[in-house]
């Protein structure tokens, strides 16, 4: 870099500007043939991705609330919505894939995918450094640490972080809002919108 004309030059090649650069004539001093400024390698900043997975079947306001959260933390979040077939879903892997990204749609640097086969493969893959999993009781946490351990075992590299959800969605899960809506019960104060409509159109002739 020559300090005269303020230009990237090689080492052996001389500024044009002369002995009276332009940084020389702004100051009234005379300057040096040639500045050679040798930079170190440009660090480029690595965007942090976090990776949301679950089945979300349906997405509840306690999903919502972990990934508004995760925002704080990360510069990407991608949702992964996983098939799961084993599970019987109530929805598609295709309708919980548009519930969820309807239900994300106002929030920035926030995505929704879908995925399948290892966690930990799809997380390398979407070149992201952890997976955030959210705990509602004391009785969330075994089953998630030994995950944790095992997805460790699997890829040292990315991290699980433990995430909770405002206390009011502490006793929410998709399983409990599924069984209040097949019983006729009004969900709205636990679901999106647009999740109510869905389960009310899926739980017919019980009305949300």
């Amino acid at each position: 870099m020559c300090w005269a004309c303020f230009r990237p030059r090689p080492a052996a090649q001389r500024c044009p500007r002369g002995k009276e650069g332009l940084a020389g004539q702004r100051r009234g001093i005379p300057s040096p043939d040639l500045f050679v400024v040798k930079f170190p390698a440009c660090y480029v900043e690595v965007m942090r991705t976090v990776i949301y997975p679950g089945s979300f079947d349906p997405l509840t306001n306690g999903h919502l609330d972990v990934v508004q959260r995760a925002t704080k933390l990360f510069d990407r979040v991608i949702v992964a919505v996983a098939r799961n077939e084993s599970k019987h879903p109530l929805f598609s892997h295709e309708e919980r894939v548009q519930m969820v990204a309807q239900a994300v749609s106002h929030l920035p640097h926030v995505e929704t995918d879908a995925f399948e086969g290892l966690l930990m493969e799809y997380v390398e893959g979407r070149g992201a450094q952890a997976v955030i999993r959210g705990l509602r009781a004391i009785s969330d946490f075994e089953f998630e640490f030994q995950m944790a351990l095992m997805n460790r075992k699997l890829n040292e590299r990315i991290e699980t972080i433990f995430m909770m959800p405002k206390d009011t969605y502490t006793f929410l899960s998709s399983r409990i809002v599924k069984e209040i809506a097949s019983l006729g019960g009004d969900v709205s104060a636990f679901v999106p919108a647009h999740v109510r409509e869905a389960l009310a159109e899926k739980l017919t002739p019980a009305h949300v």
